[in-house]
């Protein structure tokens, strides 16, 4: 008699991005100059270059017109050109209608009825034979979405063209973000999708591709801030392209500053973070924040107070840099420090004094309304600066005067997720709000990064970040990664109940899961849908 269903344990690249990616594909690619200028030398044996060309990456055709990446949409892979051109919409940017968005199709609404009345009697089963037949890795698979008349569509808006040999969409594989434009085939053309974790690597032990896509990360995070921020709105192209130009990139921290943050807490945060910007000091240049968040305090006797923080489209010290270029020198009054991860932007005072400041007299009201920064006074906003809750776009925040312990949204999560809640109802307390165990889906979702597969990702459309079951290998990095302790391996069960267990060991093979917003589910998350007492909210904090 049966009493466990044995398996292979998953490993990297059981499921190669592409299950149909050949030998011969493969050796034709090496023969692309971009390719054949990788050092093979420089891998380790355990990653190789054919391992990470054949499994990490794949080819796709494109025909003129269609859509290659679409603005907004969450990126996890990025595209070197082998053959034809593509067009990068710049301004204005095409609407929602033209690009082809539609949202996510949520389930039936008689499925969703009938999973809160549902019973799962064994949790965690999965159906095992989709294990073996599944092809490709986390995301979707390509569909053709093609811009009509695109020659017109595109008349009078701001492009750019980019050649066979060049890479784009790198920015957003690497940094967790949306596309900021959308990419369209002006010919028909030959492209190479790179996942992040294959691109990873290449930036990793490569040194050509590091300094390819270190400068583009540079130049394009440059012309993309620059352009959004209101400080500099109304330069002409060539005075942008100066301060660009002359602008510095920065950053602060640690890429994966969650493996720190969780060996020491809260206790002396201080002394955790990089100063950016100390009290007393003369600027010698605006700090424009780009990514991650930065505290801003001020000295109060032998401690610090932090008074706000400053997160992605913020800025620092420009009215001591204004002041003194006035003729009236002053020191900034209060000192930043990095939360984690900062990438900043330094515009040179100079830079400032020859093309911005000038222009701001003749709108000094705008020049105040950008400048203000508000002050925080509440301990509850200092409280989520300590424990990073910041970093929370859909923190679950439970009032604890209202939450009768009744576990309905409990109940309500497990009938959604197979008999499973997806979240602990505990956390940590600030007054009477507690900011429960569940996923927050990160501005900054670090538990991304070093997920080996791709199967914790996010949704091309929303952002939400969601684990693809049948890529997850169970090796644990983003349950280890998640500064929040969010993510749990669970022991999974075929259909008829029997246990999973890796056929080599014997040992239970386990599942990242997390909370996932009910992405599928009309109506949001159960949870907060089953509190009868309205004491669950999801906030972003």
């Amino acid at each position: 008699m049966a009493i466990a269903t044995r398996l292979a344990r998953p490993q990297r690249w059981d499921r190669p991005f592409d299950p149909d990616f050949s030998d011969e594909a493969l050796e034709r690619l090496k023969q692309d100059p971009v390719v054949a200028a990788i050092d093979t030398d420089s891998f380790p044996k355990s990653i190789p270059l054919d391992g990470i060309l054949g499994n990490d990456s794949r080819i796709l055709s494109f025909k003129e017109g269609e859509i290659v990446v679409r603005e907004g949409d969450y990126g996890n892979s990025a595209f070197l050109v082998l053959s034809g051109k593509v067009k990068v919409v710049i301004n204005p940017p095409l609407t929602g209608q033209q690009i082809g968005r539609q949202s996510a199709r949520p389930a039936s609404l008689s499925r969703a009825i009938a999973s809160l009345w549902r019973t799962q009697k064994t949790p965690e089963t999965r159906d095992v034979s989709r294990y073996g037949r599944l092809g490709g890795m986390s995301g979707t698979d390509k569909q053709a979405v093609f811009l009509q008349d695109f020659p017109a569509v595109l008349n009078g808006r701001d492009t750019a063209d980019i050649g066979e040999g060049s890479l784009f969409g790198e920015l957003a594989a690497l940094g967790r973000t949306p596309r900021a434009a959308t990419v369209i085939c002006s010919e028909d053309a030959e492209m190479l999708e790179i996942r992040w974790q294959g691109l990873r690597e290449l930036r990793r032990f490569d040194a050509g591709w590091k300094r390819q896509i270190d400068t583009n990360y540079r130049n394009n995070a440059l012309q993309a801030h620059l352009q959004d921020t209101p400080l500099f709105e109304g330069l002409d192209a060539t005075t942008l392209q100066a301060v660009a130009d002359a602008t510095l990139f920065e950053t602060y921290g640690s890429f994966d500053w969650s493996s720190s943050f969780q060996r020491s807490g809260t206790a002396d945060a201080f002394a955790q973070e990089p100063v950016i910007a100390r009290e007393g000091e003369y600027p010698d240049g605006l700090l424009l924040i780009r990514a991650g968040f930065a505290r801003v305090s001020v000295k109060q006797g032998a401690a610090e107070r932090t008074l706000t923080y400053l997160s992605a489209g913020d800025d620092f010290g420009l009215s001591e840099l204004h002041q003194s270029w006035k003729g009236d020198s002053v020191p900034v009054e209060t000192t930043l420090r990095g939360i984690g991860y900062v990438d900043a932007l330094r515009v040179p005072s100079r830079v400032l004094e020859e093309h911005v400041f000038p222009k701001l007299l003749k709108a000094p009201s705008s020049f105040l309304a950008f400048a203000a920064r508000p002050l925080a006074e509440d301990s509850m906003q200092e409280w989520t600066i300590e424990e990073r809750f910041v970093n929370g776009t859909m923190a679950m925040v439970i009032d604890m005067d209202r939450c009768v312990r009744c576990d309905d949204c409990v109940r309500a999560c497990a009938s959604t997720h197979g008999g499973n809640p997806r979240f602990v109802r505990h956390g940590k307390i600030h007054d009477h709000k507690m900011i429960a165990n569940a996923c927050m889906h990160c501005a900054d979702p670090v538990c991304m990064i070093g997920c080996p597969t791709g199967a914790i990702h996010r949704s091309q459309a929303g952002g939400t970040v969601v684990i693809n079951d049948d890529t997850c290998i169970g090796c644990g990095t983003c349950a280890n990664s998640c500064p929040y302790e969010n993510i749990r391996l669970v022991e999974i069960r075929d259909q008829s109940g029997l246990p999973i267990q890796d056929e080599m060991t014997g040992n239970p093979i386990k599942k990242a899961t997390k909370c996932d917003l009910c992405e599928d589910m009309p109506g949001g998350p159960a949870c907060a849908r089953a509190c009868p007492h309205g004491a669950l909210q999801r906030v972003n904090l």
